[in-house]
């Protein structure tokens, strides 16, 4: 348990700080080099590291629309149903998200305008490991369909018999998604990023993944013949803010819930109650038994963080300096606290609200800013898949009405050139010789 009053400044920021990546620079340059044998070799590098990682016998990375529908054909009835609803739940939030044009006439004469268009290539990537992750699917093809993105590249790594699991590609189904290719890893970011004969270029990237993905997605994005990503990540995170009539058997489920994603995930309880720190720590002993996925999630819990405060708002405090990707409200009137919450990737209120509601089938996406970068990032919506651009037009009374001033500026800034565009127009309004 961390008494936060007891604390120095530079102990504080010990306490909240993320566990570093290890072997950094390694990462860097290793996947650097997968990178450019990508940009130089295409289907050859990716299907060398997919045989090496993933399916030593794989003989191509495309799966056709015929294989798609036949491994979602093996899906249940009841993991059907509950992906339908999934679907349908994630698909009217997104929707309840589509932007309006705005057209406005700043000054008689000038009409100014802004529009939105959908991406025309989206690359999303789902990642394979233990789990197969359909959910992940919905939260990166549901808007993508919502916005009318032309083409949705689907990119995970297939099993040992050179498959993706069934889930995924019912979810895919759902979401209308019918290019999907069998590579995980960096090696689908750069396949998505640069383009080979398997698989076309795309404009933007999406998705969640380890550390090489994020890496991967991170040196992309800074390349002119890369991709934009939707946002920087790290390691998957929750911070319970509870007080003294919070669940502990609750609160434990919402830490361990997190801490079986991976060894690297981050749990952090803040309380203003020694009491339920204690029932908290014995509830995560007992339910961690339980799991079947107990290894990775004690891994995970040894980064977990048991904070107590003096009071609610000394607990909030905590919280918006961590700035959580997930941040679960477990106290009385928990909805009442929501005004003095400024950073959290997304917010999960009381008591019955646990945060596989969000990563499943609430409504809300699940990609989320992780790291700290919930300060200034947000979690992931509509308009991400979606660009806006102005238009402007002018009329001879709006050439008129606005051009002196734009002279002016023009004058002043020493762009002749900019001052002369409008000059010749306002000559050429009044007959005068320019």
């Amino acid at each position: 348990m961390i008494t936060w009053s007891s604390l120095s400044e530079r102990e504080k920021a010990e306490a909240l700080a993320r566990p570093v990546m290890k072997n950094s620079d390694k990462l860097r340059t290793t996947v650097a080099d997968m990178l450019d044998a990508i940009r130089n070799t295409g289907d050859k590098a990716v299907l060398d590291y997919t045989r090496q990682f993933d399916c030593a016998s794989l003989q191509g990375l495309s799966l056709s629309v015929a294989q798609r529908d036949s491994l979602a054909a093996r899906v249940s009835d009841t993991v059907k149903a509950a992906i339908n609803t999934a679907f349908d739940n994630v698909k009217q939030f997104h929707e309840a998200q589509q932007p309006n044009d705005i057209t406005l006439t700043t000054t008689p004469g000038v009409v100014c305008e802004q529009r939105f268009t959908a991406l025309d290539a989206v690359g999303l990537y789902i990642p394979g490991g233990s789990a197969p992750l359909p959910s992940t699917v919905l939260m990166l093809g549901v808007p993508a369909l919502v916005a009318g993105c032309a083409r949705k590249v689907l990119c995970t790594p297939p099993n040992q018999a050179g498959e993706i699991a069934p889930e995924i590609a019912y979810a895919a189904t759902r979401c209308g998604i019918d290019e999907i290719y069998l590579c995980g890893g960096a090696q689908a970011i750069g396949a998505m990023a640069f383009g080979t004969d398997s698989i076309t270029k795309v404009d933007k990237i999406f998705g969640p993944g380890n550390s090489f993905v994020t890496e991967a997605k991170q040196q992309v994005s800074q390349r002119p013949d890369g991709a934009a990503i939707d946002m920087p990540a790290g390691p998957s995170e929750v911070l319970v803010l509870a007080d003294n009539n919070a669940d502990a058997s609750f609160v434990a489920s919402d830490l361990l819930s997190q801490a079986e994603h991976g060894p690297d995930s981050q749990a952090i309880l803040v309380t203003d109650s020694a009491e339920l720190i204690s029932a908290t720590k014995a509830e995560v002993t007992r339910q961690l038994a339980t799991l079947s996925r107990t290894s990775i999630a004690s891994q995970a819990m040894e980064n977990a963080r048991y904070i107590l405060t003096e009071d609610m708002p000394s607990a909030i405090s905590v919280s918006n300096a961590y700035a959580p990707e997930h941040l679960i409200v477990q106290t009385d009137n928990a909805r009442d606290l929501l005004p003095y919450i400024k950073y959290a990737g997304s917010i999960f209120v009381g008591k019955w609200s646990p945060e596989s509601a969000g990563d499943y089938a609430s409504g809300t996406n699940h990609v989320l800013p992780t790291y700290g970068y919930a300060r200034n990032y947000s979690s992931l919506g509509l308009l991400d898949f979606m660009r806006r651009y102005t238009v402007q037009e002018l009329s001879e009374t709006g050439m008129r009405n606005l051009g002196p001033a734009i002279m002016t500026l023009a004058k002043a800034e020493g762009l002749d050139a900019h001052e002369q565009a409008v000059a010749l127009r306002m000559a050429a309004l009044t007959g005068e010789p320019s």
